[in-house]
Parts: C-alpha cells; structure tokens; sequence
C-alpha cells in the first residue's frame, strides 16, 4: 500500500472552488476546500503532479505536523520532534514564516525564531552542525499556521510560488498573477471550442494562460521545484512524470484565441511573453482599440481586465470609458459572454449592463469583482430608472 500524505494549497481567494476541482482531476483524495486554499491528501507522486501541473495554487505545502499549544515552548517542542535530517540536508538554507488567525501569543516573529531553533536544534543534535537561515531566496521554506489553540507546521514542497511559471519576460504597468488568470479562465467556462477574446490584453496573462491550457503545456514545465532537494526526492519518477507531460503537449492549438491592445510597446512585451511560453502560434495578436474592435467571432467568450484607477483624474477617465465598453458589447458583441475583471466596482454601474453573474476575488490582499455579462441582443440594457 502506499504511504499517504496530507497536504495543503493556498491560492487566491474565491479560487478555492475551482481549485478543488483542479486537484481532483489530478487525482487527489480527500479534498475539501477552505477559506483560502485546499486540503487534500495523496501519495508522493501526487506531490509531484500537483507542482507540476496546478494551474490555480498557490504552492502545494506538506504538512508534518498538527498539535494543540498553549505557549510558544509547545510551539517549539513539536518541531523539536521532528526528524528534519531526514527531510533535507544540512547544507540547505531554511526559512520559517508564521500565519495566525486568532492567535493569543504576543509575536508571531518570535514564533519563528522558536521553530528555527527547534530545527537548528535537530540537527546540531544529529550531526553537530545547523542549517543557515537565508530569508531571500532560501533553499526549504516551513510554514507555521496557528488558530488560537491548534499549530499545523508545513513544509513548501514547491519553493517559489507556482504562479512564477517560468515564461514571463516583460511585463505591464500591474500585471495580473498567472494562477489568478488561470482560475478565472476556469471559473468562465470557457472551453476549447469557444473562441476568446482579450480586447485589453497588457503583457498577455490571460492568453498566455488559455493557450498552454489549450496545447495542454503543463505550468510547471520550464521551472524547479523545493522538492528536489528533499533527502526523498524520486529523480526517476520525476522524469517520468515531465516526460509524459511534455508527451501530452499538443503541437497545434485546437482553440481560437484572439488578443488586442491600442499600444504598440504592450504588444511587443505580449509577443515576447508568449514566445517565451511557446504559444505564439496559438494566438492571433494585433492593435485595436478595445471600443472599436470588432468581434473574431458570431460567438465565444471575452475577458478582460481593464485598468482602474487611484488617483481622481483616472478615476474620473474611467467614468467616461465604463459606458463606453459597455456600449461596445452591446453593439459588436451579441451573442458572446463577457468578463470583466476589477477592482473597480463602480464598473457595474457605470457600464450600464445588467451583470448575470459577479464573483468575489481576491488579487492578493485587494478585493474583486468578476463581472459576468452575457450580451443577448437588446437583453442586457438597464433601464432609465434603475
């Protein structure tokens, strides 16, 4: 039988739903969502497969322990317990981070600096040496979550976190996060014989992500992973599972994906980000302005994340182009279904359409919306009144 290990995944919120999903097809057991990522539980090779091929996580943590604590010595002497040179070896750098979520003791850095200890500790005791701490770019990262009475201690079998791909060469003004783009993707329906459009396309996020969905290009392709240097670390499975990744690549995209921005330089840093990701031939770029641009297609799914604004002037710009882009479905685009991806909420106002769907979404610590619009002719106008 084999062994079974319980992990977690962390992604943006509102993702956790689709996540779940995503780590199911890949063959987790267990899987229950939570605010902010997904437990689940499988055997190494899963691990594996998880980093290799999550498109919506976060990273994918290895929990080692879960206890009761009162005090931070509690906190201390379960990490003491652990047999750390069996995980990884001495010359590895480490770094410890620490979440609470109503957590009564005084200092989570504190709690750290416990848990460092406990692992320099264990292996002064084993070998008579201890790990460094590099808080940069270190080699084996452990994280300590605590509620107000119960501490789970993990470790980041991914190292960096998995939305860094590995393809991105420039990028725009603010960027979307590769798995938050893959999530939405997800969360649109949007299938393979839909054509997509991204009328606003920046550095290319949402692109780039459809057409690896599209040529099945496995997100992890092209990156390493903190568990190869695990003392465990299987480099014959491993291989076998990259090469059946790389073996189930599609050589020509079966999907119609269409890109457009009004900016020459933009478009050159979304052509050297997609040939760097292998899918510029899966994707149809060209300059347009998003009110003006004609739909590729009778129908099919556009996506879009528009720019908002801070500072009064922008905001006041953003006024003025809501009713525009909402003009500019009504007019070109019957038939499609339109998301639209903001931190602006006044966009469901101002566009004045009648939203089907809005989902709450989370780019890091700022609070979204995905706006759903499906533009039946004549259907979506607000009235007057409204």
């Amino acid at each position: 039988m084999k062994q079974v290990f319980h992990y977690f995944a962390p992604c943006p919120r509102g993702l956790e739903t689709v996540l779940a999903q995503e780590l199911a097809e890949l063959g987790a057991q267990g899987v229950s969502p939570t605010d902010g990522g997904v437990a689940f539980h499988g055997d190494w090779a899963l691990m594996y497969r998880a980093n290799l091929h999550s498109r919506i996580a976060s990273r994918i943590l290895w929990r080692l322990a879960e206890r009761s604590y009162r005090t931070e010595d509690d906190i201390y002497k379960a990490a003491r317990a652990l047999e750390w040179p069996a995980l990884f070896d001495v010359s590895r750098t480490i770094k410890v981070a620490v979440t609470g979520v109503g957590c009564k003791l005084r200092s989570l850095d504190f709690i750290a600096l416990k848990v460092k200890d406990a692992v320099c500790d264990a292996f002064r005791a084993a070998c008579g040496e201890r790990p460094s701490v590099d808080t940069a770019m270190p080699d084996i990262r452990l994280h300590v979550f605590l509620t107000e009475r119960q501490q789970t201690l993990y470790i980041d079998t991914s190292g960096e976190a998995l939305f860094k791909r590995g393809y991105r060469r420039e990028t725009g003004d603010a960027p979307l996060r590769e798995n938050l783009a893959a999530g939405i993707l997800r969360l649109t329906g949007w299938q393979l014989d839909e054509p997509l459009l991204d009328p606003m396309c920046g550095s290319g996020t949402f692109l780039i992500e459809a057409a690896m969905m599209a040529k099945r290009i496995a997100p992890g392709r092209w990156r390493h992973f903190a568990f190869e240097r695990f003392t465990q670390f299987d480099a014959a499975l491993w291989a076998q599972l990259k090469q059946a990744a790389i073996e189930a690549e599609l050589a020509v995209s079966p999907a119609a994906i269409y890109g457009s921005d009004d900016t020459p330089a933009v478009l050159d840093a979304a052509r050297a980000n997609l040939a760097a990701a292998g899918v510029s031939d899966a994707v149809v770029l060209e300059e347009a302005d998003a009110l003006e641009r004609n739909a590729p297609a009778d129908s099919g799914v556009l996506i879009c994340n528009p720019p908002y604004g801070i500072r009064l002037e922008e905001q006041t710009w953003l006024d003025a182009l809501y009713p525009m882009l909402g003009h500019a479905l009504k007019q070109r685009f019957a038939g499609w279904r339109a998301y639209y991806f903001t931190a602006d909420l006044r966009l469901a106002k101002l566009i004045r359409l009648s939203a089907s769907k809005r989902t709450v979404l989370f780019n890091g610590s700022l609070e979204c919306r995905l706006f759903e619009y499906r533009m039946v002719a004549g259907s979506n106008r607000k009235s007057d009144a409204s």
